[in-house]
């Protein structure tokens, strides 16, 4: 059976543009995540740490900070692991992330979180916090690579 030029034409080009698709979605890969972040604040809140992206075969160390603003009270320490998906090279975990959040923890308590940068990488994270504090605030923070 003989197709007609222009069918068979736009056959190719549609074939070739769900294989541009594909091929971009799948070299996007994932890591795992190891972050650890202190917060404190009065008012307004402030968060520091480190962690470790392990992303084909190499980890690569990582700095956190960032800042809260709204009804933030006291201070905790959060141990956070996890899973980033949607990067292509370690780079693109660079970046800052933001949301707004509400939580509470006296002694020690469990965290989840969803969070996603500029550049689309997502980091689906759970974990432990320990110590005193409330907050009700807009979160920043950003991560780089040491």
């Amino acid at each position: 059976m003989k197709m007609p030029s222009p069918l068979r034409t736009s056959v190719i080009a549609l074939l070739a543009l769900s294989g541009i698709g594909l091929a971009s979605a799948a070299s996007a890969a994932s890591g795992t995540v190891r972050l650890s972040v202190v917060k404190g604040g009065w008012f307004v809140g402030a968060s520091g740490g480190n962690g470790v992206l392990h992303f084909r075969g190499r980890n690569y160390p990582l700095s956190i900070g960032g800042l809260s603003a709204g009804l933030v009270f006291g201070a905790s320490q959060t141990d956070l692991v996890g899973r980033v998906s949607n990067i292509r090279r370690p780079s693109d975990v660079i970046g800052i992330y933001s949301g707004a959040g509400a939580g509470a923890a006296v002694g020690v308590g469990a965290s989840t979180i969803v969070l996603q940068n500029n550049r689309g990488a997502v980091l689906q994270l759970q974990g432990r916090q320990v110590g005193l504090i409330a907050n009700a605030d807009l979160n920043g923070l950003q991560i780089s690579m040491q």
